[in-house]
């Protein structure tokens, strides 16, 4: 299964056409059917979701804060599920099997459609329009038009690839909230040294930097805020 940057550079209508045709030219196909993998991704895709959707409760449920992303998805679960229940009415058991399959690439064994939409979606951030997206599927068969079928699964598929996107966001955020919940048990080791005032704070940064935490984005912005509360003795480790 591809994952597409969600940093995917953001296109206009001509450009969008421009690049659909270069992604018609990459594409190869395979002519023997394929399965029903569409639907289990997106059974994963709901139970991933609904994961998530319920560790943020917890984290709620004990006064702990939540992103407003966090949040969102909260307030919005009942949406998400509808549009999971009309993707799975919409998206026959035998349709995602008589689809041309792709032979190379990161979607290689997946519908060449879903590929399509997908790339779409990473490229105009998930935000289409009939211009853009009229565009887009008139550029990809100005080099290799594309199968009747195709052409009617394009908005199922964009449902399927928006319920992607709103997976691995959630992992994204699950990343994020882990290196905050390790910043946090680093900040708490570091003042209960210090406050004991019996161990040299610097055996804590040895050992902090023994342990090679994940030092992403979300964990130095935590790590260092909540430093900066503990007062100067946390200099040491701030430097680090």
């Amino acid at each position: 299964m591809r994952e597409r940057p969600a940093g995917a550079e953001v296109l206009n209508s001509a450009q969008l056409a421009s690049h659909a045709r270069e992604l018609a030219a990459r594409h190869q196909v395979l002519l023997c059917r394929g399965t029903n993998e569409l639907l289990a991704r997106l059974g994963e895709n709901e139970r991933m979701i609904q994961a998530f959707n319920r560790a943020t409760a917890s984290i709620w449920g004990n006064n702990r804060q939540v992103t407003p992303a966090a949040e969102w998805f909260l307030d919005n679960a009942y949406l998400i599920e509808e549009q999971v229940l009309m993707a799975r009415r919409h998206l026959p058991r035998g349709f995602s099997r008589e689809l041309l399959r792709l032979a190379n690439g990161a979607s290689a064994g997946l519908p060449r459609v879903y590929d399509l939409v997908l790339d779409y979606i990473g490229h105009v951030d998930a935000q289409f329009e009939e211009k853009s997206l009229s565009a887009f599927i008139s550029g990809y068969e100005a080099a290799t038009p594309l199968k009747l079928g195709e052409l009617w699964g394009i908005p199922i598929m964009l449902r399927l690839g928006l319920l992607e996107n709103l997976r691995r966001v959630t992992e994204r955020l699950m990343e994020t909230r882990l290196s905050r919940d390790v910043a946090d048990r680093w900040r708490d080791r570091l003042q209960s040294v210090l406050e004991a005032k019996v161990v040299d704070p610097i055996v804590v940064v040895v050992e902090l930097s023994g342990a090679n935490p994940p030092l992403s984005n979300a964990f130095v912005a935590e790590f260092s805020q909540r430093l900066a509360r503990v007062g100067p003795a946390a200099q040491l480790a701030r430097n680090w």
